[in-house]
């Protein structure tokens, strides 16, 4: 369906456009007019709503009651500026219901959806309503996905170490065993190895979520990963979210996605990018397959590429996190619940679920936080709490965890001595990021040499 010639803005029904763009939220969106007749088109579209109202004009006037007052000219004018209608939205700078040319760029843009498609506040809030009750009826949620670090890694040409050269080699044995999740994109200068267990993650996910992409990367990179992840387009058709429909810089928001805050679930690596956000988001453990990402992030190891390794596809991030997932999906529609879906919250099933992991647990820190920092501020003791587990400052027989990175001091030696657990603060991370309280064996704290 092109968006020009089929366009509802000239359409009889003056809800026309507004029926259609429920439809086009579903529907493929590549295969709008080229940009170059955009500025043509739009001229051309503005006349061809003008005619359809002189036609509705002279319709009118056949009828007897009919208001013939005045030139036909004017009663257009009037009519495309009267005040019953609200102007929900702009498409090619013609208001959406009534055709009246619109200037400025008022409202939220869409561009993802169409890069001349702006909607109105109350018309963003009539399309989540409607697409959430459907959405409901169907049993599913909205999940918001990023990219890099958490689908997928890429990496440009020119930063590849030596020892990650095999990659480049088609021949290689090592380099086979990658097939059909490592991309050499010529185009782009780079390479993109797609996270263990992805394909899987998004075919599961895809019968319980609507999906978007959400990345801080160009439209471009963001479209040709979405090729990588979604060939068939079965998963996010239209929702590609890149960096271009931010509406606030360096920040992502949900003001650009046509779902429910209610209903939706984040899937980032990063935090800092969702400040509005914060009780939606699942946080990921980034996924460093190429030297350069462990770089970019300050880790001076060897990357995943380097030691010719990858996650483990069963016990991986994506395969933990589907668990997550699945598990909030249920909690949400639980039948003992009843059947009316639409007061409940997903950020609330969320922090339930997460209260689980370090259930029971009463955690000291030692030596964590800087001298006179205020410790209920640090982020180590708001994801314990986050986490369901009580902090505390002082020792006592109740406390089952001190964590620290000294085995030397004063709270450590009690630990050992009182045979409570003495962990290392990456035990607290790690259970953040599996959300399940990882073995406290794997996590021990060293004794520090005197120096």
């Amino acid at each position: 369906m092109s968006l020009v010639t089929d366009s509802p803005v000239h359409s009889s029904s003056s809800d026309g456009f507004a029926a259609y763009l429920d439809a086009e939220l579903d529907s493929d969106s590549s295969d709008v007019s080229p940009e170059q007749e955009a500025e043509d088109e739009s001229d051309s579209e503005y006349k061809r709503v003008k005619r359809q109202k002189v036609e509705e004009f002279e319709s009118i006037e056949e009828h007897p009651g009919s208001t013939s007052d005045g030139s036909l000219e004017q009663n257009l004018e009037v009519t495309l500026t009267k005040d019953t209608c609200t102007h929900p939205g702009v498409f090619r700078e013609l208001c959406i219901r009534c055709g009246q040319k619109m200037e400025g760029g008022s409202g939220v843009a869409f561009g993802y959806i169409h890069k001349d498609l702006r909607l109105g506040s109350d018309e963003i809030a009539r399309l989540r309503d409607t697409d959430l009750k459907n959405l409901l009826r169907h049993k599913k949620l909205y999940l918001v996905l990023d990219l890099d670090h958490t689908l997928l890694n890429s990496t440009r040409l020119l930063d590849i170490t030596p020892e990650e050269l095999y990659l480049k080699n088609q021949t290689d044995p090592l380099q086979g065993g990658l097939k059909g999740n490592l991309f050499m994109l010529n185009t782009m200068h780079m390479l993109t190895k797609l996270r263990p267990y992805v394909h899987t993650f998004l075919k599961e996910a895809s019968k319980m979520f609507e999906m978007y992409i959400y990345t801080m990367g160009e439209r471009s990179y963001a479209l040709e990963m979405a090729k990588l992840l979604d060939p068939e387009r079965v998963y996010f058709s239209s929702r590609v979210i890149s960096q271009a429909d931010c509406t606030q810089r360096h920040q992502k928001g949900l003001d650009v996605v046509l779902g429910q805050e209610s209903a939706v679930l984040i899937l980032d690596d990063t935090e800092s990018v969702w400040q509005k956000h914060k009780d939606n988001l699942i946080l990921m453990e980034r996924y460093h397959f190429f030297a350069s990402s462990c770089r970019q992030f300050g880790f001076n190891c060897k990357s995943l590429s380097e030691l010719k390794s990858d996650e483990s596809e069963p016990d991986g991030a994506l395969a933990t996190v589907l668990k997550v997932l699945q598990r909030i999906h249920s909690m949400f529609f639980d039948p003992e619940l009843g059947d009316d879906f639409s007061g409940r919250d997903v950020r609330q099933v969320v922090k339930r679920v997460r209260k689980e992991v370090l259930k029971g647990c009463k955690i000291v820190f030692s030596r964590v936080f800087p001298t006179r920092f205020q410790a209920e501020n640090h982020h180590l003791w708001r994801m314990a709490e986050q986490l369901g587990a009580t902090c505390a400052t002082e020792l006592d027989p109740s406390v089952t965890h001190v964590v620290s990175t000294d085995a030397g001091t004063e709270k450590s030696r009690w630990a050992l001595q009182e045979k409570k657990f003495l962990v290392h603060p990456g035990w607290i991370e790690a259970s953040n990021y599996f959300w399940q309280k990882q073995p406290e064996e794997n996590f021990p704290v060293n004794q520090k040499k005197n120096q």
